[in-house]
Order: structure tokens, then sequence, then C-alpha cells
């Protein structure tokens, strides 16, 4: 038996660990139909390109467990199966080779289904994610909060483990979205208070890349900087690639990734010479798979750039049609604009 309120819990899905203080995992969610078997291969690689480190795909019917072992085939990251209803989802999976399952066990009827998924995923040493969220409340819970609160969804994901619990099962990871950030922040804090489980994060149906975005690092953000949370997606309306992109560059942003570049840039005002923003945004997009562990500047001017970007390791300072490539500092060359991005790259490719 677990002590699930005091011990650290950790799962393992492949070869990524989730929680008992394994580094925070960046995940995504394959959006290509389940029934284009290629289409979701090229897109699980695309993913895995970009640094993703758990995929998920739907597996909405049994043909759709044919993607499996295709994309298996392909990428080197966890796969997980995204199941409802059908606890025979579940175990066709399992023998598929998938690396962990989502699935809600009240959702699958019976005790003996609930075990029949427990046993093969014990035996594979699979764990399982369950996932709660506004829409998927049991009607109990509903009627007793009487709105989809941060209690209710705590509950709920409570009383899902418990009936993993019941058969001594505690590979499990939780989840509870919502879209409103205030409601998800708080669901997770209870869950922190009540169990050790791994926490899965995430805003769901956050929206649009913009939108999506600034309430994911909202919400994921703000629990990672108190310690909650093992695993991370950012839900967009959007490419899952970015998904990945704006994950990773959360973690980047509140220090819980510190590897490759920090990015930092001005932003700008009337001394500006140059046209800083295309060359900041050429900058990022250039550096976006250099995993130098570096921080690079992009500054507007002479007053903001060497000065009050002294930490940073090589940067750009404005001029007046031309730039200052500095480092650590201390002023290095004078490069006129056009050709500022091919030299600031050709020195970092130096370093």
């Amino acid at each position: 038996m677990v002590d699930v309120m005091s011990s650290k819990i950790q799962v393992t899905a492949g070869n990524v660990k989730i929680g008992g203080g394994a580094p925070v995992s960046v995940q995504s969610m394959l959006n290509v139909s389940a029934s284009d078997i290629e289409g979701s291969v090229r897109q699980a690689v695309e993913l895995e390109k970009a640094g993703c480190q758990i995929i998920r795909a739907a597996i909405p019917n049994m043909d759709a467990v044919r993607l499996i072992p295709a994309i298996k085939e392909k990428v080197t990251v966890p796969l997980v199966a995204d199941i409802h209803f059908d606890y025979r989802l579940a175990l066709e999976s399992v023998a598929a080779g998938i690396d962990k399952v989502r699935i809600n066990p009240g959702n699958i009827g019976s005790d003996d289904r609930v075990h029949e998924v427990v046993k093969a995923c014990r035996a594979k040493n699979i764990p399982i994610r369950i996932g709660v969220n506004s829409g998927s409340l049991e009607k109990h819970i509903l009627a007793k909060y009487g709105s989809p609160t941060a209690q209710a969804l705590c509950e709920s994901a409570l009383y899902h483990a418990s009936l993993l619990e019941k058969f001594d099962f505690y590979d499990t990871v939780l989840s509870m979205k919502s879209s409103t950030v205030s409601t998800m922040i708080k669901a997770y804090e209870l869950a922190a208070e009540k169990c050790s489980y791994p926490l899965h994060l995430g805003v769901t149906e956050a929206g649009t890349e913009r939108m999506g975005l600034i309430k994911s690092a909202a919400g994921i953000g703000s629990l990672l900087l108190k310690g909650i949370g093992d695993t991370v997606r950012v839900s967009l309306t959007d490419n899952p690639v970015k998904e990945v992109y704006a994950a990773k560059d959360i973690l980047k942003a509140i220090d819980v990734d510190t590897s490759g570049v920090k990015f930092i840039s001005c932003p700008t005002c009337g001394r500006t010479k140059i046209d800083l923003i295309s060359i900041a945004n050429e900058a990022q997009e250039r550096l976006k798979t250099c995993d130098k562990d570096i921080t690079v500047a992009v500054m507007g001017c002479i007053v903001n750039g060497p000065g009050e970007a002294r930490e940073a390791d090589i940067g750009i300072a404005g001029g007046d049609g031309v730039g200052l490539i500095f480092k650590k500092g201390e002023i290095f060359k004078k490069v006129p604009e056009p050709k500022l991005i091919d030299t600031l790259m050709a020195e970092i490719e130096k370093m």
C-alpha cells in the first residue's frame, strides 16, 4: 500500500520519468485524424524534432490502435493513448505497445473493467493519467458544488484515483484542467495538498495562439513557480508544434529549464536607429535550434546595450545604421546593419 498523502510518487512512461523530482516534461497531442496513419506519424516526427518529450494520440476506435506501432517505429519519445469510455481500447493499446494510458476509471464501467485495465498496465509498468475537466464532472460532484469549481475538479480526480487504489495501483498522474485560469490554479493547489501523485498541468481550451499562450503562461507558470507540477501541455487551437515551443518558452521564462539559449531584447524607444524589431525576430528564429547554454541580447541603443545587458554572453547594441557586437558588456566590433544578424550568428558559432 502506498501513502499517497506523503510519498513522492514517480511514474515512468517509456524513457521519461514523471514526478518525484524528475525534470518537468513537455507534452503535446496529435491533431491529425486518427484514421490518417501516415499523417499522424509525420506529425509525431515533427513534434519529436521540436523537442516534445511525450506525445498523446486519440484512440477513438479499434482501427486507431494501428497508430501505436506505426508511430513508435518512427519516434523514440513515449506515446500516450487517449481513451474515453471503452476499456477494451485501453487493453488493445497496452497490447500494441503504448507507453501510457489516459483514461478516467469512473467512465469505463464496472470494477471488473477497471481491474482488467489495471492488470494490463501493471504487467507492463504502464502509468495511467486521469484527466478531468469542467465537462467531465460526475453528476453527484456537480450537484454537490453547483458548478465546475476547483474543489469539484480536485474531488473528481481523487475519486477516479481511488478506483485504481482499490486494486493497489498508484502509477497514476492527475490533471484537473479548466479553461478558467484561476480555477485551474486552485484545483492543482488543492490536489498538491491532498496527494503526492504527479500532476500534469494545462489550461484546457485555452484558445488560439495569442490568448492560449497568455493563459497557459499564467496558469502553468504560476503553479511551477510554487513547486507544483511535473509535466505540462500548452493547449492551442493551432499546430501542436507551436504548443511544444510555447511550453519550452514558459519553462525558460521561469528558469525551470535553464538549458539552451536565453534570449533577451529591449522594447525599443525613440533612440533606436536600426530596425530592431525585425532584427530581434530574425535572431530569435535563427537561434530556435541552438543548444548552446548562452544568453543573447538584442538591444536598441548604446544606452541600454552593453550596460543593461552586461550579463549577456553576446549581444547587439544598435547605432545609427550600424550595430555594436558586445560580449559580457564589452564592445567587440562595429558592423553595418545589413550584416548584423549574420555576424552575430557567426560569433555564436565560435562560442
